[in-house]
């Protein structure tokens, strides 16, 4: 590989990661907190004892597994905004699923259950990606539509014909569904912690989605489709066919994850179980490249976030919502970075400047190879 553009894209990195961790810093003191000690809290904290990792693969999952989806459609080249109201529809679903059929062995329960989720999820999406392929509605305003809908329906629902019998008995309304059978549950993977085999599942599917993008002829179809949709309907890739394809895969994964936070985490369907991860998947599969090697360290980073947000609040004072000041800093900072890395002009400026303190450096766009 080109040295010259290995130490480009290296200096382009760490600038911009310097300048994103300097803004934070900026917005946490202009709150009246420690930038050193707030770093320290949410980077160290959630690793201190096996509880805290645990905890942060937990919140790993449904991030892992929601920036699967929305890799594959960012890289058919349409944009899913649509991940919160996937996960609602696969909550909803897998519930109904696992409510409908108590008595089953496990071994058809839970596959029912989290099948059920995939197919809902994959459902809403579809909604969006048909839209797109024959009606040529925006996607963004169409998922981000059909969140509004998902969540109303999800409300509905949960203080409706989902409401848990007891609550209405206590006098309570809570708005949850009743308790998913024991047989729907996943089994955890470390007895007294919460980490479930949710886990494995997401890296079974980070497996699946890197073999389907890069190793088969569908994928390489879809990615075309994505890199540039004139080229490939040139070329007589059916691209209408493929942003539909897209979609269906990405809602799929965002339902299976909505599946498996009831399966393994909640053990029924309750309010804001979401949390956020539809929104935040987007961030985890930007971070990761949009690839499931870079996705899967990825989500357990944002993982550690989101558990240090938790912990900041406790012990420093600081607002949990810091994180969405993170998450925001970080999407300018990738961008900002894609957008240096892509710029040839940019890099033969770098070259020249770099040349000046090292006489012994290779000329421009003419590296040595390492």
């Amino acid at each position: 590989m080109n040295r010259n553009k290995l130490l480009y894209s290296g200096a382009i990195i760490l600038a911009v990661t310097l300048i994103a961790a300097l803004l934070v810093a900026l917005v946490l003191f202009s709150i009246g907190a420690s930038p050193l000690a707030t770093y320290k809290t949410i980077l160290t904290g959630p690793l201190s004892d096996l509880f805290g990792v645990t905890e942060v693969l937990v919140r790993s999952v449904p991030l892992m597994l929601v920036a699967l989806g929305i890799a594959i459609s960012f890289r058919s080249g349409i944009l899913n905004i649509g991940a919160e109201g996937q996960i609602q529809m696969g909550v909803i679903a897998s519930t109904a699923m696992a409510l409908a059929m108590p008595h089953a062995p496990k071994a058809i329960l839970l596959p029912a259950t989290l099948m059920a989720g995939a197919l809902a999820g994959a459902l809403w999406g579809g909604v969006a990606g048909w839209l797109k392929a024959k009606l040529q509605v925006n996607e963004i305003l169409s998922t981000v539509m059909l969140n509004y809908i998902a969540a109303q329906v999800y409300t509905f629902l949960l203080r409706g014909p989902m409401l848990d019998p007891n609550e209405l008995e206590t006098g309570s309304g809570t708005p949850q569904s009743m308790r998913l059978p024991e047989l729907a549950f996943l089994d955890t993977i470390i007895p007294g912690t919460r980490i479930h085999m949710g886990f494995i599942v997401a890296l079974v599917a980070a497996l699946l989605v890197w073999m389907l993008l890069w190793k088969t002829t569908l994928g390489y179809r879809m990615r075309t489709a994505g890199a540039g949709a004139k080229a490939a309907r040139y070329a007589g890739v059916p691209v209408e066919r493929y942003l539909i394809v897209a979609m269906l895969m990405a809602g799929g994964f965002a339902g299976l994850a909505g599946a498996v936070e009831v399966s393994g985490v909640h053990h029924r369907a309750i309010e804001g179980i979401s949390s956020g991860y539809g929104f935040a998947g987007i961030v985890v599969a930007l971070f990761g490249m949009l690839h499931p090697g870079g996705i899967i360290p990825s989500s357990i980073f944002f993982g550690i976030l989101l558990i240090g947000a938790d912990m900041t609040q406790r012990s420093a004072s600081v607002p949990a919502n810091m994180v969405l000041v993170l998450q925001g800093v970080i999407i300018l900072s990738i961008v900002s970075a894609q957008s240096f890395l892509r710029n040839p002009y940019a890099q033969e400026r770098f070259f020249r400047w770099f040349a000046r303190f090292s006489p012994s450096a290779s000329k421009p766009g003419k590296g040595v190879q390492s």
